[in-house]
């Protein structure tokens, strides 16, 4: 099999690389989370690059790439610890484009790809940990119209996004709907997140709302779905350069005379952190491959790749910190920043214990784990 990224690819890699480098600074970083955890301006310098249009095909003026193109982004975005929620979008663009209705798809897909409008997925609720069939939230239909009341958790940027993806349950079945932030019954509480970034708890009450879709809860998968396998390829652009700067710590730091990345001990716990990177990486290869198979085989695969993905986040965080000692865990110096990060998207779509037993629940007793 050819796992070489196309000439395309590669391009896309060094234009989002060189902006996270030159654009992205620690110090830029660190004034939008003082400022909240949200630029408005940086998101529109990706938008700009075109990475807001990504999944939404080039007739609603996005670039119509697919998921190995969102692999390669969410990893070099990953890599600067980018706090502007751009996994939101791939989901939010994918989710209009694969089950809104015509006149939706035009009304806002545009807005979309050209970062006018940040729509969101709001799906989390208080009762459900990472549950997508359990929804609190109902909506409610009156002539033509829909009304939603509800609440939802942990909206990332909630109170800055435009709008909402919110699953909802009307007539005993879930179905998928579109609010806008602006609209009346809508309201948001904004604050910081571990990471430095932003959410919302975000309050629905009789809000009007439009349908994306009545077969809510496949298309909500589908969203998760792409959700995590952004979050595997941010994973492994974080734990990527969190082992660099570990790497350099080492080659830089003396201890008795000589430096501290000589010793045996040290130089077998990075290569313990490489393997579990690498392991990273190839589940995050497989879950983005996985993306457009059928549905149960889907699901299947992105359990296992966050799975692995939580695994490996966790150990290399930790053992970057443990190496670096008390200077890893100060707020003055970046790796603790990597560690908030990678310490949070552990948990994001469903933390490693909800995986593992996804997995259990899907295995086959004609095949292993791998099926």
């Amino acid at each position: 099999m050819d796992f070489d990224f196309s000439d395309d690819q590669e391009h896309l890699r060094d234009a989002v690389r060189k902006w996270v480098d030159k654009g992205y600074s620690f110090e830029r970083r660190r004034a939008i989370v003082q400022a909240g955890g949200f630029s408005r301006e940086a998101y529109t310098e990706l938008a700009q690059l075109g990475l807001a249009g990504l999944y939404i095909p080039e007739a609603d003026e996005g670039l119509g790439m697919g998921p190995v193109e969102g692999m390669v982004v969410m990893e070099e975005l990953g890599r600067g610890i980018v706090l502007e929620p751009l996994a939101q979008t791939l989901i939010a663009g994918a989710v209009l484009a694969g089950h809104a209705p015509d006149a939706l798809k035009k009304a806002w897909l545009p807005k979309i790809a050209g970062g006018e409008a940040l729509v969101v997925l709001a799906q989390q609720e208080r009762a459900a940990r990472y549950r997508l069939d359990v929804c609190g939230a109902t909506a409610t239909q009156s002539g033509g119209s829909w009304t939603v009341s509800g609440a939802k958790s942990l909206v990332p940027a909630g109170d800055q996004a435009d709008a909402f993806i919110v699953p909802a349950s009307a007539g005993g079945k879930i179905a998928l709907f579109l609010v806008e932030r602006s609209a009346a019954g809508v309201g948001t509480r904004g604050y910081g997140t571990q990471d430095g970034g932003r959410a919302a708890e975000v309050t629905l009450s009789d809000a009007p709302a439009a349908l994306i879709t009545a077969d809510g809860l496949a298309a909500l998968e589908h969203a998760v779905d792409i959700g995590i396998a952004a979050t595997c390829a941010e994973g492994v652009g974080v734990m990527d350069k969190t082992m660099a700067i570990t790497v350099e710590y080492l080659n830089t730091r003396k201890q008795f005379g000589v430096l501290i990345g000589s010793f045996q001990a040290l130089r077998h716990r990075v290569a313990d952190m490489k393997m579990q990177l690498e392991l990273a990486r190839s589940m995050s290869y497989y879950a983005s491959l996985k993306l457009n198979a059928p549905a149960e085989e889907r699901r299947r695969a992105l359990a296992r790749a966050k799975y692995q993905l939580g695994c490996s986040m966790r150990f290399v965080g930790q053992q970057a910190v443990q190496l670096h000692g008390g200077i890893g865990v100060t707020d003055e110096y970046i790796v603790s920043h990597y560690f908030k990060r990678l310490t949070q998207m552990e948990m994001t779509f469903g933390d490693t214990l909800h995986h593992l037993g996804e997995v259990s629940q899907r295995m086959q007793e004609k095949a292993g784990v791998f099926a």
